[in-house]
């Protein structure tokens, strides 16, 4: 049978049938369970097409059941998308089989939602060859759907879309699913023209092929159930064919009622318009009961057009103009200015005075106190602990906290259990291939460096591999002495990232530290969740080791993160413990502790264009505001840890930058500094969870300054919400703690707007939150810090409206007056502007 399967892999349909017909049916199975084993044991298992055709011709002429045939044509590696349905019906004919329609039954059972066209055409060529009814699952459904724009060719001209449905014996049983399968709207547009099926379905219901009244129900019933906007507009734009009656309208006043209440606005907008349409024939007590929901909402189209509703009613009906007034009554709670004015007003033109409600009714913030920092989590003390944790972490990305406990429980458990933990720790590693695709060649790379400690934690053969790597590692920044940073000779700079090098040469010590014993864990490992160390603990560790000796860059770290201030009674202990480590402590709690490096505001450009064809550079920002920091003068910089160039917009921010506020917990502006080229990219480049890290570093401590100013203007104009609300929970983090300086912030986002560099649009969700959140004051202290800038620019930036409507609602509810420059001469420009109106607005709360 060389040929029979030569011929199957060339897709030789007629010669595939041709070795069938000469079979009897022994012969027929037998070369069956050689099919099976021919397709399971193939290498390159894919086919399609006309090998497809042809497998399906063999499966049909060979297997016994449909079940055995179902096996082999539903494997996902068998596209039946471009595959033939004639030869197949045409062989099962030719053999008796009498179970074609039980085999598309099962192979409608296989298809998968989410790839509605794959083989349906073939499914339903099978079933409609034995005048079988479709199956009604979702799969099957949205193929049909699917379909109705791509249809097969084979040869044959296409019909138009009105003549196959009009001849389609599927459309009857599948046509009320269409209705009822989430998501099947997407598949009805998907081939370019969102309303050929509507105007098909349409023309059918003009010819009485289909039932309108089943069209118009079906279509309610649809909107009612709600579904994703684009899966929603084919049966929007099916209701507007339709073009209901007043009659029909009026039998659903209902359903449009609930739509207009609680449906996405496009649906609301068309169900508005509609009971419109229809007059005094929808009871005037179900409208109020709607239009209270929608006098609340966010669609300022359709809250607009309601109070229009609502005032022509009025005076249409003066009997009930009182009730109609107390529903327009609702508008005065309304978030846009304007719309609540426009409510107040028709309300009391009707007879009716709504008292305003106000978000806050209290004179300065009323924040929550901040809560301490929460301790760090006790150490690993356990192998299976230990392994656990490491499972968890690798491929879902290394937390600081999480990372220093890891590498903490290795320094303990390499030097205690050492040969359970590599028995432990070795399959998990395997599992997950760590280090597999490492370069072989990378060394200062925290990733490889991290990965390398954990591979040497489960196997000595590794830890021998890696020395030479850890010792080139330490030899390179043993010039590097931390201290002290004054009356010191010039330092070069580094040429590696200081993050980089701090992280990889503390990896590199402690992949040379597994070889030890009974080693009592890092002296850097945090005692505060931010990452900092606790002094007394510190000095606690120090006592505990006694004379033994103490790893420098261990050292180094855990000095970084103790907190900024002076402890002379801390130190005189420390010194007295007699060792190096302990004198370094000392000199630290003294005042030679890492300084405070000197900042400044730039503003950079894109970075040079690569090549003649530079694909990355025209999706670059144009340019950017950043922090440079320097040492002060007479300063050493060892580590780079005070230097952050103003890199243009372009350059790398290096990788695992989330690590930064662990590295240096006590000093928030300078982390801020290296963060921002990063935390802008959430604003500038739309990259999400850029700006998670906020929280974190509201959470650390030390003077912010500059660089934590910007960081919040960025994150507040960030193009994903997750951003935003990160920037939001650590802006209100730091007015808690009274940390937040407001007008700083605000005027760099005025500066960021005005000079095009943020989409201002996206700031005045989460400061609106932050008003509700308790913030108002520090909210309104932001807003006069962002607005001169607005104000000033030639043309203000979309969102400065919305701006000035906060600022003029959390001025008039705290009361406390703040000069804002530039707002009289907007005011005094006149006109009607909503610029002008909302300016105006703000000049009336400040009297």
């Amino acid at each position: 049978m060389t040929d029979f399967f030569e011929s199957l892999i060339r897709g030789d349909v007629p010669a595939v049938r041709s070795v069938l017909h000469a079979l009897d049916e022994p012969a027929r199975r037998a070369l069956g369970e050689e099919l099976v084993a021919h397709v399971r044991r193939r290498r390159d298992n894919w086919w399609w097409g006309k090998e497809a055709t042809a497998l399906a011709v063999a499966v049909i002429g060979t297997q016994s059941t449909a079940t055995k045939a179902a096996a082999l044509l539903g494997r996902r590696s068998v596209w039946l998308r471009d595959a033939d349905p004639e030869p197949v019906v045409a062989a099962a004919r030719q053999r008796g089989v009498t179970w074609l329609a039980d085999l598309a039954y099962r192979l409608a059972e296989r298809m998968r939602r989410r790839e509605p066209s794959e083989g349906w055409h073939f499914t339903a060529a099978l079933l409609r060859a034995e005048q079988a009814p479709p199956p009604t699952g979702d799969a099957f459904v949205a193929g049909w759907a699917n379909a109705m724009w791509w249809h097969p060719l084979h040869g044959r001209q296409q019909q138009p879309l009105l003549d196959r449905l009009r001849e389609d014996p599927f459309l009857d049983t599948l046509l009320p699913r269409l209705f009822e399968v989430d998501g099947v709207g997407a598949d009805l547009s998907v081939g370019g023209d969102g309303q050929a099926v509507a105007r098909a379905l349409v023309a059918l219901a003009a010819e009485g092929r289909v039932d309108r009244a089943a069209l118009m129900d079906g279509v309610l019933g649809r909107l009612l159930r709600g579904d994703r906007p684009a899966a929603l507009r084919p049966f929007l734009a099916l209701h507007d064919l339709l073009a209901p009656t007043p009659d029909e309208i009026a039998a659903r006043a209902a359903a449009y009622l609930r739509l207009l209440a609680d449906a996405p606005g496009p649906v609301a907008t068309t169900a508005q318009r509609a009971l419109r349409g229809i007059g005094d024939a929808v009871e005037l007590e179900a409208l109020a009961d709607a239009a209270r929901a929608v006098l609340i909402r966010p669609e300022k189209g359709l809250v607009r057009a309601q109070l229009s509703w609502l005032d022509a009613l009025a005076r249409q009906r003066p009997d009930r103009a009182a009730e109609i007034a107390a529903v327009l009554a609702a508008g005065a709670d309304h978030p846009s200015a304007d719309l609540r004015d426009r409510a107040v007003t028709l309300a009391e033109r009707h007879g009716h005075r709504p008292v305003r409600s106000a978000a806050v009714t209290v004179v300065g913030d009323e924040l929550p106190p901040p809560m301490p920092a929460a301790t760090a989590p006790p150490p690993i003390t356990a192998v299976d602990e230990l392994v656990e944790e490491v499972s968890a972490l690798i491929g879902r990305g290394w937390p600081a906290s999480a990372l220093e406990r890891v590498l903490d429980g290795l320094v303990r458990l390499a030097s205690t259990d050492r040969e359970r933990l590599r028995a432990a720790l070795s399959p998990v590693l395997r599992r997950q291939q760590v280090g597999a695709y490492d370069h072989p060649w990378a060394t200062f790379n925290v990733p490889v460096q991290l990965h390398g400690v954990l591979l040497a934690a489960a196997g000595a053969d590794e830890a021998a591999a890696r020395r030479d790597q850890w010792a080139t590692i330490l030899s390179e920044s043993l010039t590097r002495k931390l201290r002290p940073f004054w009356r010191r000779r010039a330092v070069e700079p580094p040429r590696r990232p200081a993050l980089t090098l701090v992280y990889c040469s503390r990896l590199a010590e402690i992949g040379q530290r597994l070889d030890g014993w009974n080693d009592s864990g890092l002296l850097a490992a945090p005692t505060s969740a931010t990452g900092a160390v606790d002094p007394v603990a510190l000095y606690e560790r120090l006592a505990a080791l006694g004379d033994r000796p103490v790893w420098r860059w261990d050292l180094t770290q855990a000095l970084l993160r103790l907190p900024a201030g002076v402890d002379e009674a801390l130190a005189a202990k420390s010194a007295a413990l007699g060792t190096t480590a302990g004198d370094e402590l000392a000199g630290w709690l003294r005042g030679d502790a890492l300084p405070t490096p000197v900042q400044r505001v730039e503003t950079v450009g894109r970075r040079d264009r690569v090549g003649g064809y530079d694909y990355g550079y025209d999706r670059l920002p144009v340019r950017r505001t950043v922090v440079a920091s320097a040492p002060p003068e007479g300063v050493a910089d060892p580590l780079g840890l005070l230097t952050v160039p103003a890199q243009p917009v372009g350059r790398g921010h290096g990788a695992w930058t989330d690590l930064w506020p662990a590295l240096l917990p006590g000093h928030r502006g300078l982390v801020a500094a290296h963060l921002l080229p990063g935390i802008a990219g959430a604003a500038q480049e739309d990259v999400r969870e850029a700006a998670t890290v906020l929280p974190v570093l509201a959470d650390c401590a030390g003077p912010g300054g500059p660089a934590l100013d910007l960081a919040l203007a960025y994150g507040l104009c960030a193009r994903h919400e997750v951003d935003r609300v990160a920037a939001l929970d650590a802006l209100l983090a730091l007015a808690a703690a009274g940390d937040l300086d407001a007008p700083a912030v605000g005027a760099h986002l005025g500066a960021l707007a005005a000079d095009g560099q943020v989409t201002l649009t996206r700031a005045t969700t989460p400061l609106r939150d932050a008003v509700a959140a308790g913030a108002p004051l520090s909210t309104w202290r932001l807003l006069a810090g962002a607005l001169p800038a607005l104000l000033a620019a030639p043309t203000p930036p979309r969102g400065t409206p919305d701006l000035l409507t906060l600022a003029a609602e959390t001025a008039r509810a705290t009361g406390v007056p703040i000069e804002v420059p530039g707002l009289a001469d907007v005011v005094a420009r006149g006109g009607g502007s909503r610029l002008v109106t909302e300016a105006r607005r703000l000049a009336a709360a400040l009297r």
